[in-house]
């Protein structure tokens, strides 16, 4: 008797996939596959190309304005801002770590104080704390969305070797985390929240939490370097932007202590840019992410995040898959000439810059290092190649 995987693909399932204008995986599996094929990378970024761009690149040839919250990059904020509710603010900045170690250090926490911080997570989180003169306490994550939860840090509170003096919440690969959750542990225990949502741009649209969204070339609004702040905190945000120019505000005087953090009007052009196509690109990486989730629905074995490709989107396509089978199954995939990236690794704790700092149960963290694996996608990429994936996947899980 066939296996699941070795049964004959559905009526229904052909024509989805020839709704979606994409070849058959599951025929494909039972066909010779050449895997001599073109190398399929993890991720293809595509930010604006230079026609769109141009426009903003004459506005700056004839302003002369290149920096220093120049008309590009006010009406860059302007349009960011408008993304979220009445009253909030944005302040923009070189880069997404940046604008979060900015953050940590606008809310005058103790120095050398606890921030609890989940340790699945892209390290640039742990190292935004570091670099505000905290330290990172790592928690564990649900195993079902893979964030952190308040109750976790509530049960930290009780055990934590020193005082914790805020929670720094991470949106994982895009996804957003139970914000009244979150904004309910603020009320009842004072500690200021920070949301880390640096692959959420889609998703995030609301700022009472203080928001970070990274403008990086691989995520979903990209500029290449780039990140932001956003607020409804009017204060916390006037003194974000002081800190990422030399401490001024509103003089020539540096009060406080301070860096060079500010974004340039090259960059503002291409952010303007990308925000021009926006609603366009989302609809391409929700096609992507539908093609992907229509080949892979022969694979049970195969678990996207809740909402991918649905309710939002994000340059990334995390999957679930059987515990302890991510080392097998990526070795296979790359000897196939398909790329994939473990793109939180095995968790902050693991990394020898993190080695010495504190941490609860990490369990959780552990098995989703062995259970979760980057998967190719881009906006652009085509049901051939999502076909080749998914079949190949397939043979993967299968042990050939």
């Amino acid at each position: 008797m066939p296996t699941p995987h070795e049964s004959c693909p559905t009526s229904s399932h052909r024509e989805n996939c020839a709704a979606l204008n994409m070849s058959d995986p599951l025929a494909a599996k039972h066909q010779p596959i050449e895997f001599a094929q073109r190398f399929i990378p993890a991720a293809r970024p595509r930010l604006p190309d230079a026609d769109a761009v141009l426009p903003y690149l004459r506005r700056i040839d004839a302003a002369r304005s290149y920096s220093n919250f120049g008309p590009l990059l006010t009406e860059f904020e302007s349009r960011l801002a408008g993304r979220f509710e009445a009253g909030s603010k944005v302040v923009t900045c070189v880069n997404g770590t940046q604008a979060l170690t900015l953050t940590l250090n606008a809310l005058d926490l103790a120095k050398g104080s606890l921030v609890a911080v989940p340790s699945y997570t892209f390290v640039a989180t742990a190292h935004a704390v570091i670099a505000a003169g905290l330290t990172p306490l790592f928690l564990d994550v649900d195993p079902n969305d893979w964030m952190l939860r308040p109750e976790t840090v509530r049960d930290a509170l009780a055990w934590a070797p020193a005082p914790v003096s805020a929670v720094v919440v991470v949106a994982a690969f895009g996804a957003m985390p139970d914000l009244e959750a979150w904004k309910a542990l603020r009320e009842d225990t004072g500690l200021p929240v920070v949301l880390d949502a640096a692959a959420a741009f889609d998703q995030a649209r609301v700022a009472e939490i203080p928001t970070v969204i990274s403008l990086h070339a691989t995520k979903v609004l990209g500029i290449g370097e780039g990140g932001f702040l956003a607020t409804t905190d009017a204060e916390l945000a006037a003194r974000v932007r002081q800190l990422t120019t030399f401490g001024f505000r509103g003089s020539r005087l540096s009060d406080i202590a301070a860096t060079n953090a500010k974004l340039s009007e090259y960059a503002s052009a291409v952010g303007l840019a990308a925000l021009d196509s926006w609603e366009t690109d989302r609809l391409q990486f929700l096609r992507a992410a539908q093609m992907m989730k229509v080949a892979m629905t022969f694979l049970p074995d195969v678990q996207f995040q809740p909402g991918w490709g649905d309710g939002w989107v994000t340059s990334v396509c995390s999957v679930g898959l059987p515990n302890g089978s991510v080392d097998a199954v990526e070795y296979r995939l790359q000897d196939q000439d398909i790329h994939t990236r473990r793109w939180w690794d095995r968790g902050c704790h693991l990394n020898p810059a993190f080695a010495e700092y504190p941490r609860g149960d990490l369990s959780v963290t552990e098995t989703l290092s062995r259970s979760v694996l980057g998967l190719p996608f881009a906006i652009d990429m085509d049901g051939d190649d999502i076909s080749r994936v998914a079949a190949a996947l397939s043979l993967a899980l299968s042990g050939r």
